[in-house]
């Protein structure tokens, strides 16, 4: 599909056609999955064709940190998702590498997120490294949810955006990370 675009909108932003084409992808995948918390300044990147459907969208949330002593602006990827229609043509590894640069772009310090196991080779094809041995630790400092919970097989995926993340990028490897996202978005 040539000519399509990549659109980023702030929360609440999105013009209401793209939503709803937006909202119907993201149902493909996460059914009845709902809106990210407020709290977490959500921002949406969707891939547009010129005939106005949307093949692949995803959510950067973000949130300040503190993980080995100092505080960091971070960013996540959520509800990333190509129409089935559509995979294997390159729609979404283009929007992730996007989302990549927009979070720098943006200022954060860091990228984090977690996935299943099996997309370590997409991700890792769109800039992401695997930090081996990293837990994010979602939900509530009362009710945690770590990525590394029984019920889970996933990786932890990080990019360093700023020099001084650059320079501390070893504490984030082998190390549980206290993400804590909330009630709403328990695991980003």
């Amino acid at each position: 599909m040539t000519g399509v675009r990549i659109h980023v909108y702030e929360d609440g932003a999105i013009p209401a056609e793209l939503f709803a084409r937006a909202e119907a992808l993201r149902e493909q995948a996460w059914p009845g999955g709902g809106p990210h918390d407020p709290a977490l300044r959500p921002v949406a990147m969707l891939l547009v064709a010129p005939d106005g459907t949307v093949p692949a969208t995803l959510d950067i949330l973000n949130k300040d940190i503190v993980h080995g002593g100092r505080s960091y602006r971070a960013s996540g990827l959520s509800a990333v998702v190509t129409d089935t229609a559509q995979r294997g043509k390159g729609h979404g590894r283009q929007l992730v590498a996007a989302a990549r640069a927009e979070m720098a772009a943006r200022g954060a310090d860091v990228g984090l997120f977690t996935c299943d196991r099996s997309l370590r080779g997409f991700y890792g094809s769109a800039g992401w490294d695997v930090l081996e041995g990293s837990v994010l630790i979602g939900g509530t400092p009362e009710d945690p949810l770590p990525s590394d919970a029984p019920e889970f097989d996933m990786i932890t995926l990080g990019a360093f955006f700023t020099e001084r993340a650059r320079r501390n990028a070893d504490v984030f490897r082998n190390s549980r990370i206290a993400l804590y996202p909330g009630e709403i978005d328990k695991l980003w």
